[in-house]
């Protein structure tokens, strides 16, 4: 629950972010969903790690390996065309708690 919740909170920030760039990606950088997630899947042993909804209802979505640490963030749009947003290595789950309320941390 905790692991799911971090994922959820830190990928907030970037899927705003991650939403407002995908007009901006070049065409190589796009393709049909099913072979987008074929190639992380095949050529980075990447999963889906986390998802959600951003602006005009594209979903965002987190891919990392486990086994190599390397990640993507995608977006696809209802269209079905999947954009890469960006990538790297050393992706790390992390489960942080907030801090109780009235602290100022």
């Amino acid at each position: 629950m905790k692991d799911t919740l971090l994922k959820m909170t830190m990928g907030l920030g970037l899927m705003v972010l991650a939403a407002e760039q995908v007009t901006a990606q070049n065409a190589r950088n796009c393709g049909p969903r099913e072979m987008v997630l074929q190639r992380l899947a095949e050529g980075f042993g990447e999963t889906r790690q986390s998802m959600g909804l951003g602006a005009n209802n594209a979903v965002i979505e987190v891919f990392a390996s486990d086994e190599s640490g390397s990640w993507t963030i995608t977006v696809t749009m209802p269209n079905g065309m999947t954009c890469l947003v960006a990538s790297g290595q050393a992706y790390e789950a992390l489960a942080e708690a907030l801090p109780p309320k009235g602290n100022d941390a």
